[in-house]
């Protein structure tokens, strides 16, 4: 049987086996190769959007690695399909495949912003801040009709509460006018990700996420209305992107960044085998090679969970990156920093409200 053909503008190449399933639903192989032969295509392409209905939308963040105290996700599954995305394991849990299906099956929480302004109304909330995305990313392709991020954002404005983005898309700009009004208060940072600065390497990694050009864009159009941009050089993956650090450091400086982050991969889960899967059919030329970096990173695995050392990574070729974010960091954003955001305003607009009554 020839391979199956490489799927375009799909970053995961196979649904994998959900783990949290005890029965698995198996397609015939041989009405595959009939759709194959007559010209129809059994991977169908057409994204769904299915609305689910959780009860609470803010989640408390407990890993030590994680630069944040809470998340919020309108939605679950993101079409963008970046093949590292660590997200793709939590769509095991409503049923799902972490490969295709994370791409194509994007679930929907239209009453976010309801759930989100019963949380901040409650008297026992004290202010921090929530990032939306920390999942899943807010501005992804279904943000266009559903607007569910941009309700959200208005909500927090309401309420004087701080919130945080990270996001690859450019539909964040859409939102300006909120974002520099929330920005007033000194109440939003933003956290744009950046992975590459080559459109061949950002359309294999993050396929239908906007482009280098646009999100450099972005970084420039935020920073020139006075919003605070950290750029997010994340993952670095060893063989692939990571010698471009200190060259994305120095333009997303020049673009208005104040700081930077980075990571470096690790294929968690089902991950491991999606990213396997992918490398060896997008790139199969350096495919060995760089999965056996990754495993230099991590003691050995692609696959790491140690708290303190799953996004750091350790060994000779971790360290290289580190090195080059160190110098990056002292040579393009020495005289900048990331601000913080107000706490204080959440509370007093609170007060103000209960003194109505």
């Amino acid at each position: 049987m020839k391979p199956k053909p490489y799927i375009k503008g799909r970053g995961a190449q196979q649904n994998v086996h959900n783990r949290f399933l005890e029965h698995v639903y198996e397609t015939r192989e041989d009405f595959l190769e009939f759709c194959r032969v007559e010209g129809e295509s059994p991977e169908a392409t057409r994204t769904e959007y299915l609305p689910i209905f959780p009860k609470t939308i803010v989640n408390k963040v407990t890993s030590p690695d994680v630069g944040m105290e809470y998340s919020m996700n309108p939605y679950q599954g993101c079409e963008h399909g970046c093949i590292y995305c660590y997200a793709r394991n939590a769509h095991e849990f409503w049923g799902y495949s972490a490969g295709l299906d994370f791409e194509r099956k994007i679930l929907v929480k239209k009453q976010a912003p309801q759930l989100l302004e019963a949380l901040l109304r409650k008297k026992s909330w004290k202010a921090a801040t929530v990032v939306l995305s920390g999942n899943t990313d807010c501005y992804q392709p279904a943000e266009q009709q559903f607007e569910i991020t941009r309700q959200c954002l208005e909500v927090f404005y309401k309420y004087r509460h701080p919130v945080g983005i990270i996001t690859k898309n450019a539909l964040v700009l859409r939102d300006l006018d909120i974002l520099k009004k929330l920005n007033d208060f000194q109440l939003v940072g933003i956290n744009v990700s950046i992975t590459s600065l080559s459109e061949k390497t950002r359309r294999l990694l993050e396929p239908r996420t906007t482009t280098i050009k646009k999100r450099l864009q972005t970084v420039k159009t935020l920073s020139e209305n006075g919003i605070p941009v950290n750029a997010m050089l994340a993952p670095m993956i060893p063989g692939i992107n990571s010698h471009e650090l200190m060259k994305l450091a120095k333009v997303t400086a020049e673009h208005g960044a104040r700081s930077f982050g980075f990571t470096v991969v690790r294929l968690n889960g089902a991950i491991g085998q999606i990213f396997t899967d992918w490398i060896r059919k997008a790139m199969p030329d350096r495919a060995e090679k760089v999965l056996h970096l990754i495993q230099d990173c991590h003691g050995g695995s692609i696959n790491d969970s140690r708290f303190g050392l799953r996004s750091r990574g350790e060994g000779k070729v971790a360290e290289q990156i580190h090195e080059m974010a160190r110098l990056a960091k002292k040579k393009y954003f020495a005289e900048r920093h990331f601000p913080s955001l107000r706490m204080d305003l959440h509370e007093q607009y609170k007060a103000g409200q209960l003194r109505l009554f």
